[in-house]
Order: structure tokens, then C-alpha cells, then sequence
């Protein structure tokens, strides 16, 4: 059976990608799913001025570096339940009832930790909003720039949405890349490469 998980390292690296790419798509990642930390929205706040204050938190998180404090956030400011079952792509009529919170989970600790181990490696200095869309029955886009401490500098395009009073972070795209896709390819190959069972997914993500 293929290892999703090794040690307190995850193999998430895309075949055939650019020099580069493997650790931008860390980052992604890591700002992306599990940089989203406590902030409260208020009742009619605009989607903007709630991702700016988002993302003045987001470098305090980022020097945390703690699993515990990235599982809380992406608990709270995440849609995870969507993002956890679109990620279950062909497999998603698979997973019982009964399996859901197991494997959401799972799949909040396996993003924490990705993102603990690794933002020690590309420390955020800074991240300022410098936009969004109109909303639409999709959500809303909030555009950001995020800058690196060796002065790196690349656009986080976020996805909100609605969920009751709140905004939840839906999905990110970073270098054209939305990240939603990308844990659904991971999901996907897990799944099939050990025996297309999606409770060998949950078993591997709550290690």
C-alpha cells in the first residue's frame, strides 16, 4: 500500500513539475488552508477588510509554527466539510455517514501539520489585501500579496463564502494554481493506489 504519510513528512511533490514548484506549492498550502487564524466577522463586513485582518494575524500564525494552533484556524475559518468532500472527487459516495467527522479530521491534522513542518522554511513577513470581486452565487475573491522574508513576493487569490453570519475561506489559488484541485488529486491517487477504500484514507490522515 502506498504511504500517504512518512514520518512527520508528507510527499505531496507533482510529477514533471517546473525547478522550484514543489516548495511554492508548500507554501500555497500552508497560506492557503492553514494560515486562515482567529479573526471574528462581523455582521456585515466586507469580505476585504475581513481577509486584511486575517492577514495581519497570518504572520503571527506563520511564526507559531504550531500544529495545534493551524488545526484550530482551519477548524474555525475553513470550509472544510466542501473542501473535504469535493478533495473525495469519484470516491465520495464511498464514504459513510458515519466515517465524515473522522475523515475531516484527519484531513484538518495531516493540513496543520504540512503547514507546521514547513513554514519555518519560507517565513511570511507580510500579506496586504489589494482587492476583491463582486460577489457572486460562487462567493467572493479577495486578492492578496504575500512577501516572503528573502523577499519573495507572489498573489494569493482566496475564495470566500458564505456559511450562516461568517465567511468561510473556500479555496486559494497561488500561481495559478487553485489548491482545491491539488488535495483532490492527492485524495484520489490515495484512494485508488490502496484498494479505492476511502477508510484507508482516514486511517493514514489521523495518524
Amino acid at each position: 500500500m502506498t504511504s500517504l504519510v512518512r514520518s512527520t513528512d508528507i510527499d505531496v511533490r507533482p510529477q514533471q513539475s517546473p525547478r522550484g514548484f514543489s516548495w511554492r506549492i508548500c507554501m500555497a498550502l500552508a497560506v492557503a488552508l492553514a494560515f486562515v487564524v482567529p479573526a471574528p466577522v462581523h455582521a456585515g463586513e466586507a469580505p476585504a477588510r475581513y481577509m486584511q485582518r486575517v492577514a495581519k494575524d497570518l504572520i503571527k500564525a506563520a511564526r507559531s509554527s504550531s500544529q495545534t494552533a493551524f488545526a484550530r484556524a482551519v477548524r474555525s475559518h475553513s470550509d472544510y466539510r466542501s473542501i473535504g468532500l469535493y478533495s473525495l472527487g469519484a470516491y465520495r459516495r464511498g464514504l459513510p455517514r458515519s466515517d465524515r467527522n473522522p475523515y475531516f479530521s484527519g484531513m484538518i491534522n495531516f493540513i496543520a501539520r504540512y503547514a507546521a513542518n514547513n513554514a519555518p522554511k519560507y517565513p511570511v513577513t507580510n500579506a496586504v489585501v489589494t482587492g476583491q470581486t463582486e460577489e457572486t452565487k460562487s462567493g467572493v475573491h479577495v486578492d492578496t500579496r504575500v512577501t516572503l522574508a528573502d523577499g519573495t513576493s507572489y498573489d494569493v487569490r482566496w475564495l470566500l463564502v458564505r456559511r450562516g453570519s461568517t465567511w468561510k475561506v473556500r479555496d486559494a489559488q497561488v500561481l495559478g494554481f487553485w489548491m482545491s484541485p491539488f488535495l483532490k488529486n492527492l485524495f484520489e491517487n490515495y484512494i485508488a493506489e490502496n484498494g479505492g477504500n476511502p477508510r484507508a484514507l482516514i486511517v493514514a490522515l489521523n495518524r
